[in-house]
């Protein structure tokens, strides 16, 4: 079954509004010919009279009526997808994918995203929880466009990596503990801990920190995510290492927050596919880049 042609309809529209079909050719650019043609097409499709002429005025008929309020609303629906589509193209509007860890969604992306909403406020940056895995794979597929990642990562073909900025690494014990002003691995090694599971960049560092000391812990519990585990840590049930954002907040004096020596630090950093950038997802880089290179992080995003 053929389809029909917007032009068509656009066509049978303008002959309707203006009566005659030697008006429509002349406000459609179109010759004569060519607009009897595009209404017997459409009548060869319906299979039915569209137009009828009385009194020398071109009126539609009852069929022609249904299909011109259809037409009318086909007609603002694909203007207004090309709008939508033109407006994103040109970087005024559209959606942005971001995947991110908890903590980078909950202490480092609002500032951000405040900023880009106030300059480009039909920007819509849609943010899932992932891991640095995760959003590099989802990267490699296409249903991703932004990541925040763990740092280091091996080289992927396909994908562009840039340093962004690093947060140093704390002990978060409870407070009843009373932990010392600094943190050994040898002190922590003879505790109860709470630590992210292997598939996490986190839990590589912290295993290759403990490890140039000599130790080698068995976490009480493994999980990755890092408000549940300070509840934890609050409740008594053991200590963790967890990266401390500079906006995060102080904790609860329920646990205790120390630094550790030697000194740990996060590093992350910011992926996104090689080749050209579309202008929603460069605006989004724009804004990440200069909120590390304001705070004094290390940034470099192309």
């Amino acid at each position: 079954m053929r389809e029909i042609n917007l032009d068509r309809l656009r066509t049978l529209l303008v002959i309707a509004e203006l009566g005659s079909f030697a008006k429509a050719a002349r406000a459609l650019n179109l010759a004569p010919p060519t607009v009897s043609l595009h209404i017997k097409d459409l009548e060869a499709r319906i299979g039915a009279p569209l137009l009828s002429r009385k009194r020398g005025q071109i009126h539609p008929t009852a069929i022609g009526e249904t299909l011109l309020e259809r037409a009318r609303r086909l007609l603002a629906d694909a203007e207004l997808a090309l709008e939508d589509v033109l407006r994103q193209a040109q970087g005024l509007a559209g959606r942005v994918r971001l995947g991110a860890s908890t903590g980078a969604i909950a202490y480092l992306l609002p500032q951000a995203l405040t900023t880009l909403s106030a300059r480009h406020p039909d920007i819509d940056v849609q943010v899932s929880v992932l891991t640095s895995q995760e959003s590099l794979s989802r990267l490699l597929a296409g249903s991703l466009d932004v990541g925040l990642v763990a740092l280091p990562q091996a080289p992927m073909g396909g994908l562009e990596l840039h340093p962004w900025r690093r947060d140093p690494i704390m002990a978060f014990v409870p407070s009843a503990w009373r932990p010392p002003a600094q943190i050994t691995p040898a002190w922590l090694a003879k505790r109860a801990l709470i630590l992210n599971d292997a598939s996490t960049q986190l839990s590589r560092v912290t295993s290759a920190w403990f490890a140039a000391a000599g130790r080698q812990p068995q976490a009480r519990i493994l999980l990755n995510y890092n408000d549940a585990i300070k509840s934890l840590v609050a409740a008594g049930y053991g200590a963790a290492l967890l990266p401390h954002e500079a906006d995060a907040p102080v904790p609860e004096d329920r646990i205790a927050m120390r630094p550790l020596r030697p000194t740990l630090w996060r590093p992350l950093g910011i992926a996104h596919r090689n080749g050209p950038i579309e202008p929603t997802t460069q605006h989004v880089l724009n804004v990440l880049a200069e909120q590390a290179a304001g705070k004094g992080h290390m940034a470099g995003v192309a």
